[in-house]
């Protein structure tokens, strides 16, 4: 039993890869799913089509892998984190549709509990802000509108979860009600510094204890799917939220070490050890992985416009048919035009936290075309990925004595032109690794180390390789002028703080 199946169920797609003893991919399979926007803001998934695409990309994975569930030591899960299910003990049944962690309906709530004064307790137990981005208020707003919902939960009949936790339930025939340590931080419901629930949140959010799964480490025995599922039992021995597993894949176990990942949006991880350091920047402290009951820490920004900006590229404008069309369009482009894309269509994340504002487009001139636009937009990630290195070395001093690179992982890595020009930007060496896949890794080695499959993570860390190193390349006085231009830009879209809330 030397493979081990990752199960990364994201935002726009589910996918199941199968790895081997040594890391290297057996096989992957992909299946995207319909996206639901029911109002401005609002971001929901069928329940239903998150379940059907994992099972499907499991069952083709492990064909394709040509082998069968007894040669599978175990299952590990990485997911979209936030995203909140509520569903009825008995029936399994969803009695709303998931909630993305996009969605910013419960920006109404969130601005009710500032006003109670509650982001004091809040963020000091948490890590977190108060943020339509979390879960909590998501179920409280599913409690809330759906006739009769409230007062099931307080009866004991409906069950939240994160995406993991359902699947998890899945997975297993409704037999284990579970999450990690990882995903429950991101709730408002956990506090960070006991590892447990607690219940003075549970009761200004106004979720019933009931309704929550147990908590456990990172890496340990969950419990096994259903034989029906698979051809055969398959125990299931990981769990983290993507962006936590993107650190683990990346072998990010020392304090200092940092990852980005760039997908629909792009988060970036700074370990900070046992240590949960509270950020003066608007950065989320956060559980990076629990492992044998002990929490090693992260720092963490929030972009929520990165990949999604090129897909407005190709799908909203039409002027690119293939993401990998950037690059080269963005080198076509006039050197004389500065030309800021804000990428806030839903809002801003870190360090701005602002849900009310919207994008800009700033330095248009008549002769601004595609080219300049998707320079804009691709220079808009690094940008923003730099206000988050900014603040993550302001939060915690020690970052400046450590190695200063970033690795960094996601579908926009591809992009040869962005990883410079992020280099650049930082003033730092940019690492792309040979295994891109570092979301499913980390669940597969969460899962793999609870299974004997995979050694300890300094073990582990011998195994990351380098693919490309991008160094820094552009002049300081460039660097400092085109920082100054889109920190206006910032300004400029915080001055205006339009849009619906």
């Amino acid at each position: 039993m030397s493979f081990v199946l990752a199960i990364d169920q994201g935002t726009t797609s589910s996918r199941a890869i199968v790895f081997r003893g040594d890391i290297s991919i057996a096989a992957k399979a992909q299946q995207e799913f319909p996206q639901h926007f029911p109002a401005s803001g609002w971001v929901e998934h069928e329940p239903e089509d998150i379940w059907t695409s994992t099972v499907m990309v499991c069952r083709e994975a492990i064909e394709h892998a040509g082998i069968s569930a007894k040669n599978i030591a175990a299952i590990g899960i990485t997911n979209q984190r936030e995203t909140t299910v509520v569903w009825d003990r008995a029936t399994g049944q969803a009695v709303h549709r998931a909630i993305v962690w996009q969605d910013r309906r419960t920006a109404d709530i969130c601005a009710k509990l500032k006003a109670e004064g509650r982001e004091g307790v809040i963020s000091q137990k948490t890590g977190l802000i108060i943020d339509p981005y979390f879960s909590g208020t998501k179920v409280a707003w599913i409690l809330d509108h759906v006739p009769g919902a409230r007062a099931r939960a307080a009866r004991g009949e409906l069950m939240f979860g994160t995406v993991d936790c359902y699947l998890l339930w899945r997975l297993t025939g409704g037999k284990v009600h579970a999450t990690d340590a990882t995903n429950a931080s991101r709730t408002l419901l956990f506090n960070i510094h006991t590892g447990q629930w607690d219940d003075e949140l549970l009761e200004i959010i106004g979720v019933p204890r009931s309704m929550l799964p147990e908590v456990k480490d990172s890496s340990a025995r969950f419990g096994e799917s259903t034989p029906d599922l698979f051809g055969g039992a398959i125990a299931i021995s990981g769990i983290a939220g993507d962006q936590q597993a993107a650190t683990i894949g990346q072998a990010c176990f020392r304090p200092g070490m940092m990852k980005s990942t760039y997908g629909t949006g792009c988060f970036a991880l700074l370990n900070t050890g046992t240590t949960p350091v509270v950020s003066k920047n608007k950065l989320l402290t956060t559980v990076a992985y629990q492992l044998d009951g002990k929490r090693t820490y992260a720092l963490e920004g929030s972009i929520f416009v990165a990949g999604s900006a090129v897909q407005w590229l190709r799908d909203g404008l039409g002027i690119i048919k293939h993401a990998a069309e950037t690059g080269p369009l963005a080198d076509q482009s006039d050197s004389m035009q500065s030309v800021y894309l804000v990428p806030a269509f839903v809002g801003m994340g870190a360090p701005y936290w602002n849900p009310r504002v919207r994008g800009a487009l700033f330095g248009l001139t008549r002769n601004t075309g595609p080219a300049e636009l998707v320079h804009a937009a691709l220079e808009s990630v690094c940008y923003q990925t730099y206000d988050l290195w900014a603040a993550m070395r302001a939060d915690w001093p020690s970052s400046e004595t450590a190695s200063v690179v970033l690795r960094v992982d996601g579908g926009m890595t591809a992009s040869d032109w962005t990883m410079q020009r992020l280099a650049d930007l930082l003033d730092a060496p940019v690492d792309r690794p040979v295994i891109q896949e570092t979301t499913a890794l980390g669940a597969a080695y969460l899962a793999g180390l609870n299974a004997g499959v995979y050694p300890e993570p300094t073990k582990f860390a011998d195994n990351w390789r380098l693919e490309h190193r991008f160094k820094p390349n552009m002049s300081q006085a460039t660097r400092e002028r085109k920082l100054a231009g889109w920190a206006r830009a910032v300004k400029g879209v915080l001055a205006s703080d339009e849009g619906e809330g």
